[in-house]
């Protein structure tokens, strides 16, 4: 029986050249492949200034921290989130406030968000999730209107326009990352990028344990943190770069591919939709369960059994037992949120999957929904 993983990386001889060619330089950690790979990925942004971090989570931290953000402060984002999003905002001392999403893009709401603004409200964080820009037109309107901030978390959606704009060139910063699941990984690591100045020498020095403008060893000036990005992943992200758009070109292929057999089968899944004016760059492929009264979390256990990994993508954060516990959350407060976070999968997405490969996942799939159906209309 044929495995069919959730994701796999794509790393080929020139990653791999470029990665050992940092090994045998001397140079692993705070060298010239950093800077030059901060370099070209603002370039393929469209920002002034970019800056490596460990991770995306390090990056949304930094972000938030360099944007003024603290203790008292409220900031809106999305509760259809992986959690990292809103545990950013709590590093700071900050307080996450949800709005629920949209059924059609499962992003931010924006006329949700404009119920939840306060006095305290500082910034928006929006997440472009699974691929897809949030509606930001209305969005960077109300920021404007109520003189917020907006921090993009693009960590899923590196590529994406909105309006022929790209993600992550709206808000005054923005996030990327690099996991080996995403579009383009350097193993772990993320990006904060932005068009301030201030923004951007606040965001180096804090991931550099707070040095100076100077970043001289030692000479530390606030207090920081150790978010830096090394040189093998910086080089791993620069021959990754250089072929982003031939990455994204294949994961479009194979969401075709997905939305080209499900799209048979609307009675039974609901298959991601892109928003006019949005271009998608396929993070995941995720599902929607028509049928309510269909278990997901069984469908996945079937799935498995065929040696095809699937997972629930994705759950509520305000649903964890630590928002709940912190915060007084409870089902029912984001009940869009909440209906794709019970009845949403994800399915194998990776280069190297065939067309065929589609057709046998999809119709190990439909196979279980049936079977499911007929039992429940016994």
């Amino acid at each position: 029986m044929k495995y069919y993983p959730m994701a796999k990386p794509v790393v080929g001889p020139t990653e791999i050249k470029a990665v050992v060619k940092v090994l045998k330089s001397g140079y692993l950690s705070l060298g010239p492949k950093v800077l030059e790979f901060e370099k070209q990925f603002a370039k393929f942004i469209g920002t002034r200034y970019a800056c490596a971090a460990s991770s995306g989570t390090a990056g949304l931290h930094l972000a938030i921290m360099a944007s003024g953000i603290g203790p008292g402060d409220e900031v809106i984002t999305s509760p259809f989130s992986f959690v990292a999003s809103a545990n950013c905002i709590l590093y700071a001392g900050a307080t996450p406030v949800f709005a629920d999403i949209d059924p059609v893009t499962y992003n931010l709401d924006p006329a949700e968000v404009a119920k939840k603004i306060t006095k305290r409200t500082k910034a928006i964080l929006p997440v472009h999730i699974f691929g897809q820009s949030v509606d930001m037109a209305p969005l960077m309107r109300l920021s404007k209107i109520h003189k917020l901030k907006v921090i993009e978390d693009a960590c899923e959606s590196i590529g994406a326009d909105y309006g022929g704009k790209r993600v992550g060139t709206f808000g005054e910063a923005a996030v990327f990352a690099f996991y080996p699941n995403k579009q383009m990984t350097t193993g772990e690591g993320g990006m904060v990028v932005t068009n301030n100045q201030q923004v951007y020498k606040t965001c180096k020095s804090l991931a550099n344990q707070g040095r100076g403008d100077n970043m001289q060893w030692l000479d530390h000036q606030r207090l920081g943190y150790n978010y830096r990005l090394d040189e093998m992943s910086a080089a791993l992200g620069l021959a990754q770069i250089k072929r982003i758009s031939a990455l994204i070109k294949g994961r479009r292929m194979l969401a075709d591919w997905y939305t080209a057999f499900f799209n048979q089968f609307s009675d039974l899944v609901q298959i991601p939709r892109i928003a006019p004016g949005n271009t998608h760059t396929w993070f995941v492929y995720v599902l929607k369960i028509v049928n309510h009264n269909i278990k997901r979390d069984q469908v996945i256990a079937d799935l498995k059994k065929r040696g095809i990994s699937s997972k629930p993508y994705l759950p509520s954060i305000h649903l964890f037992d630590f928002y709940r516990k912190q915060f007084g959350h409870s089902p029912g407060s984001f009940p869009v949120s909440e209906e794709m976070s019970t009845h949403s999968l994800a399915l194998p997405f990776y280069h190297g999957l065939r067309k065929s490969d589609i057709t046998h996942i999809g119709n190990a799939l439909i196979k279980i929904l049936r079977t499911y159906e007929k039992r429940i209309q016994k």
